[in-house]
């Protein structure tokens, strides 16, 4: 019965769980009665037991000591989602990490309930890996891994933006064609469904690529703030004459969510001050260095997709603020400013948007509405690409971070 089937959107930055109770989806708290948690972790240098959600992101910003963990499901199907490294005091992998969340997400959602899960329905993106099949088959693998290794006995899937369109087809009439732009924290997918009147509407195409939210913070931190700590300067030769650029990759890993934990080695620290000893502006490199010895990159991160969304709004006074390195230090991050540093993201959305369609044979001006989904969706370079695609669609904006799985409890009943 679809009331035994708990229905999960485990996403990059955010999970929400539900089952459908009396035909209707019903979403279950997870942390201080909010319906979303943070898909994020925090070990305790100590060994206390691991934190999820705002508390990690508490414990994080407190200042306790300990390992924070944000974006675990960027690394399916890849090596480093096995790849053991010491956390909290013991050796670990992202994929037993991303099992321990997932069951303590079956665990809250039993004591919430009072009954047991032992199917769950889960959301996925189109594609984790679009330019890489074989990755791509692997990474569906390991998040069943890890479903079952979080006391799951079965678990099906369901591509996110299909989900999205059964929470969402009563936007339009029975006929009515319309277009899912689904923008996570690490994939963008595309549903295109008619709503044919009944509970469930007709899916005709999907597409998705690897592309989201993070992307767009990873290209603004490299833009805008890696440069302040020395990103895109010189480095003197140790033995004659002449200089090296600063080499690339600390500031590349630094600026993704997923490598950020990886990075505080003694290997890393030590390069970084010898970087800032031939640096030809050692101010710059020394600030890398700080970042490194007093593990502030998830503070970085934080302060990129801030000023991120300020910048989006508009706001005159937009800035990565990185006071917390050196006192009254920042980067100014202006709306003009954003929109070149993400400009050819725009272009891919387009793209794969316009692959959808053409999968499904539909024509641009065919589609009736589209539906925006994800925290990302909000950012006006996705409006201004659904508009300018379907200029004669009407923009609707579901419940950016529920319309997944509201649309995944409806689809149990089928499972």
């Amino acid at each position: 019965m679809a009331q035994d089937i708990l229905a999960i959107d485990f996403g990059t930055s955010n999970t929400a769980v539900a089952v459908l109770r009396d035909g209707q989806p019903h979403r279950i708290a997870l942390e201080d009665g909010q319906e979303t948690l943070p898909t994020a972790v925090f070990f305790p240098h100590s060994g206390g037991p691991m934190r999820v959600g705002e508390a990690a992101a508490q414990a994080l910003i407190g200042g306790e000591e300990g390992r924070y963990m944000r974006a675990l499901k960027s690394v399916l199907g890849t090596s480093l989602l096995h790849e053991t490294r010491l956390i909290g005091g013991k050796r670990r992998s992202i994929a037993a990490i991303i099992s321990a969340f997932l069951t303590r997400i079956r665990e809250q959602a039993e004591s919430a309930t009072g009954q047991p899960f032992r199917r769950a329905l889960s959301g996925r993106p189109v594609h984790f890996h679009s330019a890489d099949a074989q990755r791509d088959a692997r990474a569906l693998t390991d998040l069943r891994d890890c479903y079952l290794a979080a006391g799951f006995d079965h678990v099906d899937f369901l591509p996110e933006p299909e989900a999205a369109a059964f929470a969402s087809h009563g936007f339009g009439r029975a006929g009515d064609l319309g277009l899912i732009v689904d923008i996570g924290g690490g994939t963008s997918d595309f549903t295109v469904f008619r709503s044919d009147g009944s509970r469930l509407p007709q899916i005709i195409a999907s597409h998705g690529i690897r592309l989201g939210g993070t992307d767009f913070d990873h290209a603004l931190s490299m833009a805008h703030a890696m440069p302040v700590l020395g990103h895109g300067s010189q480095l003197r030769r140790e033995m004659g004459p002449g200089l090296l650029p600063v080499p690339n990759a600390t500031f590349a890993d630094l600026a993704t969510w997923a490598k950020i934990p990886f990075l505080y080695t003694p290997e890393t620290r030590r390069m970084a001050q010898s970087m800032a000893r031939l640096a030809v502006e050692p101010d710059r490199l020394n600030r890398l260095v700080t970042v490194l010895e007093e593990e502030l990159g998830h503070d970085l991160a934080f302060a990129t997709e801030r000023g991120k969304i300020a910048a989006n709004s508009g706001a005159n006074d937009a800035q990565i603020a990185m006071g917390f390195i050196q006192r009254g230090l920042s980067s100014p991050l202006t709306r003009d400013m954003l929109d070149r540093t993400l400009a050819g993201f725009s272009t891919d959305l387009r793209s794969a948007a316009m692959q959808v369609l053409d999968r499904a044979g539909v024509a641009p001006r065919q589609i009736g509405h589209v539906v925006l989904v994800g925290g990302s969706s909000l950012m006006d370079l996705v409006t201004g690409m659904a508009q300018q695609l379907c200029p004669d669609a009407t923009q609707e904006r579901a419940q950016a971070f529920t319309v997944v799985v509201d649309g995944l409890a409806l689809a149990s009943a089928a499972v």
